[in-house]
């Protein structure tokens, strides 16, 4: 069927049988909310602004008979709609949505479907850095405690998905600001904020925005972690609701945050030595503040202290986050492609030990490049740069530091490797998104390693 023949089908759709429901975005989240609403057995109008959106042929399995509107959308499509759900990548400026808001129709989140179906308890975990790590975490220290866990969302498996699976004890759900923005209502057990800095400049209409759809995870929590460095953040916090702070300074009675004894850093909650960071299998000093985080967040679900120390000692890490890759001639090779963003490479960078070789460049995303090069310029001692804002980098940095360019992630490697010296390390922190050359940031990390690899051939 073309698109034109779906353009009909679907117009006959919404004046014969009137959907109430429109699914905005066919990728990933669209097709956990069309198997979602096949389960419910409700109908729907799909759309999506590409003419052959990933997962189009998937959508017509689960749902033969679904209405599919692509290409071009038009204002028709929002008669007889009362409810729009709208995938995370799609911007509330798109022309559809911002039609449908005038007309008074209902714009939600997958999560938002989430909410309104379980019953069970379900911990929210947001930041501008760090929720992947801190999501498997909280996942794992509830497993190594016994509970029955089963995590998702932003991460991962999407969060309708996980509903059609046996119920478990406990969700942990990874949330992004997109996500948060759309949802009206997260009775979370546990909601947990871990940091907020410019991000996602490129969909949000401000950094006020993107903040506000970051403090919403507290709106209707029933406990809170917060990152105690964000004074803004225990303010969005309910009068009464249980709460636990975490920071790498030195914590007050009950919260968590970093002692330093004869020059080992402990994490510690209060007083109490818990564990010195060097037995962490974990890299740097962020995942510090992450390891801090998901104790504070199991402490309020009630998981025992040792059954979650354990995870910490065993858990290395995600890949592409901090993943040591190899050492070649005295310089380690460490794969950051998660760093999409400026705060992230900053954490990156200072948490490397000696110098660094940065290769750094994507598409970036309205970050503040001047920011990124007066807090690392110390810890350079050469950049590589590529992409499409690399000229923007290089410009922050060139005053600064010895700046180069590459034209391919391989050559920025061959590069770094001419540069480095031993005791240095060559960190791939883009401080940027990788969708101008890559398809997502695996694929960006994975051919940084092959890369490696290919020069300790």
């Amino acid at each position: 069927m073309s698109a034109a023949q779906r353009k009909t089908k679907a117009g006959k759709a919404a004046t014969a049988t009137t959907p109430v429901d429109l699914v905005f975005g066919v990728g990933k989240t669209g097709l956990s909310i069309a198997r979602y609403l096949r389960r419910k057995d409700i109908s729907a109008i799909y759309v999506d602004s590409r003419s052959e959106p990933p997962g189009l042929e998937e959508l017509k399995e689960i749902d033969p008979d679904a209405a599919i509107v692509l290409g071009k959308l038009t204002r028709k499509l929002l008669k007889g709609i009362e409810r729009i759900i709208v995938s995370p990548g799609i911007p509330d400026s798109e022309s559809l949505l911002v039609k449908a808001r005038k007309a008074g129709i209902e714009i939600v989140s997958d999560i938002e479907l989430f909410v309104q179906d379980t019953k069970t308890d379900f911990v929210a975990i947001t930041g501008s850095n760090g929720k992947s790590t801190v999501t498997t975490l909280v996942a794992l220290m509830c497993k190594s405690a016994g509970r029955n866990v089963l995590a998702g969302a932003n991460l991962g498996e999407p969060a309708l998905d996980l509903l059609d699976e046996d119920k478990p004890d406990i969700f942990v759900l990874e949330l992004s600001s997109f996500q948060l923005q759309r949802t009206q209502y997260l009775p979370a057990k546990v909601s947990v904020l871990l940091n907020v800095s410019p991000d996602h400049l490129d969909w949000h209409a401000s950094e006020d925005e993107y903040r506000e759809a970051k403090y919403r995870v507290f709106t209707d929590a029933q406990a809170a972690v917060f990152n105690r460095d964000d004074p803004a953040a225990e303010e969005c916090i309910a009068e009464g609701v249980p709460r636990i702070s975490f920071g790498v300074d030195a914590p007050a009675e009950g919260q968590y945050g970093i002692v330093t004894e004869n020059g080992i850093d402990y994490l510690a909650r209060g007083d109490k030595l818990l564990l010195a960071s060097t037995e962490m299998a974990l890299i740097g000093v962020h995942n510090h503040a992450n390891a801090l985080a998901a104790l504070a967040t199991g402490e309020l679900i009630g998981l025992d202290i040792s059954a979650m120390l354990q995870v910490l000692y065993e858990f290395p890490g995600l890949p592409h986050r901090m993943q040591f890759v190899a050492r070649i001639g005295g310089v380690d090779y460490i794969n950051d492609s998660k760093a999409t963003n400026v705060e992230a490479a900053i954490a990156s960078v200072r948490s490397v030990s000696g110098q660094v070789v940065l290769i750094a460049g994507g598409q970036g995303k309205g970050g503040d490049f001047d920011h990124l090069a007066l807090a690392i310029r110390e810890k350079l001692c050469a950049a590589i740069v590529m992409g499409e804002d690399a000229e923007l980098i290089a410009r922050a940095l060139g005053s600064l530091v010895p700046v180069h360019r590459a034209s391919t992630l391989s050559e920025a490697v061959i590069e770094a490797s001419a540069l480095a010296r031993s005791g240095d390390t060559v960190l791939l922190a883009p401080a940027c998104a990788s969708f101008d050359q890559f398809d997502n940031f695996m694929r960006r990390g994975e051919k940084f390693c092959a890369s490696v690899r290919e020069l300790a051939a």
